[in-house]
C-alpha cells in the first residue's frame, strides 16, 4: 500500500500535468466526463511511475502550458481524450 505522502505527491503530478495539458479535472468530473474512480487509477498509474522526479522537471521546463505529455508519461492519453472533450 502507497503511503499518504507519497499519494499526495503523485495527486499533485497528476493535477499539474492535466493543467498543462490544458484539462481541469474538476470542471470534467462535474460535467461527467471523469469519474472519481478514474482519478483515482491515474494517481495510481502515476505511482507506478520509475522516475516522478523526470515529471517536475519537464513540467517545471513546460511553463504551465504544453499541447502534449511526455512520452513516459502514464496519463498522457487519458488527458488527451479529456482535452477532446471525450469520456475517460
Amino acid at each position: 500500500m502507497q503511503s499518504t505522502s507519497t499519494l499526495k505527491r503523485h495527486a499533485d503530478l497528476v493535477d499539474r500535468m492535466a493543467n498543462t495539458m490544458g484539462v481541469d479535472l474538476e470542471e470534467k468530473m462535474m460535467a461527467g466526463q471523469l469519474r472519481p474512480s478514474d482519478l483515482g487509477d491515474a494517481i495510481l498509474a502515476c505511482t507506478g511511475c520509475a522516475n516522478p522526479e523526470a515529471c517536475g522537471h519537464w513540467l517545471a521546463e513546460q511553463g504551465g502550458s504544453a499541447e502534449q505529455g511526455p512520452d513516459y508519461c502514464r496519463n498522457t492519453d487519458l488527458f488527451s481524450l479529456l482535452k477532446a472533450g471525450k469520456r475517460a
